[in-house]
């Protein structure tokens, strides 16, 4: 069962970059996009329907901006958009699909670093899906969550932690979070499940030489139920080209998706 999470900035320019020529060969079960920045009509041209998969898109209300869709091989038994609740619904940033036993969730967070507007909003998403992380805990299947949860966790996840302990991504309070999350709340991060090496990215920076120096920070991530972490054979970072300024998270896990 692979599973691919990837952060396209812009699923349109993404597709301009090779993006859709890369997907086939990965041979992915379900694929997991956030940042879409498209509305479902500005998406006609085939390429943004893979052959092979059942394609479902959660727009934002404006245009050209954040936004999730699923791929996947299967068709789910459920596809669910949103949580009742904004930011996450207007802005398009959870979709779900549901299998039998197994729920996969594509979710972007959202950013504070633009200012403390943004790291508001932010502050209140976390606060508000945590409770929904629980909840998810107490039903009978397992789960993956597929996102760019805009939260580096420790300080091997990103390069310069020392400078960016003030800055959005890296916040004392994000982190903790995430520490409720794995250590409280239970769910697993799988890819340090298995890779415990240093300097693993997912996204880079624009400014400067970032990409080239791997200056980066591990913003993306497939979140699993604890039944799941047992099955992961594999975590792999594709970094050999770019869709965008970050880069696809694939993970192989034990057994099939069943519906």
């Amino acid at each position: 069962m692979r599973i691919i999470t990837v952060n396209t900035n812009g699923i349109r320019a993404a597709a301009r970059k090779g993006f859709f020529d890369w997907l086939p060969e990965q041979q992915a079960d379900v694929v997991c996009i956030q940042e879409t920045k498209a509305q479902v009509d500005q998406l006609t041209d085939p390429i943004f329907s893979p052959e092979g998969y059942h394609c479902y898109y959660f727009d934002a209300e404006k245009k050209g901006y954040s936004g999730t869709a699923v791929y996947s091989k299967q068709k789910p038994m459920k596809v669910t958009r949103g949580l009742g609740w904004d930011p996450i619904d207007s802005e398009g940033r959870y979709l779900q699909v549901d299998f039998k036993g197994l729920s996969v969730v594509s979710l972007y967070m959202p950013s504070g670093s633009s200012g403390d507007a943004a790291q508001q909003k932010k502050n209140r998403v976390l606060e508000l899906i945590m409770e929904h992380f629980r909840a998810m805990r107490r039903k009978r299947r397992e789960f993956i969550i597929c996102a760019d949860w805009n939260i580096c966790h420790k300080n091997i996840d990103i390069k310069n932690w020392r400078g960016n302990r003030k800055n959005s991504g890296f916040l004392p309070h994000e982190r903790a979070w995430l520490d409720q999350l794995y250590d409280d709340v239970g769910y697993v991060d799988s890819f340090r499940a298995v890779n415990e090496l240093d300097d693993q990215y997912t996204w880079w920076s624009n400014r400067g030489q970032a990409w080239a120096k791997n200056v980066g920070w591990r913003l993306d991530y497939q979140v699993v139920t604890p039944g799941l972490a047992r099955r992961i054979l594999s975590a792999d970072i594709y970094k050999d080209e770019r869709f965008s300024d970050h880069a696809p998270q694939i993970m192989d896990y034990e057994g099939e998706i069943q519906v």
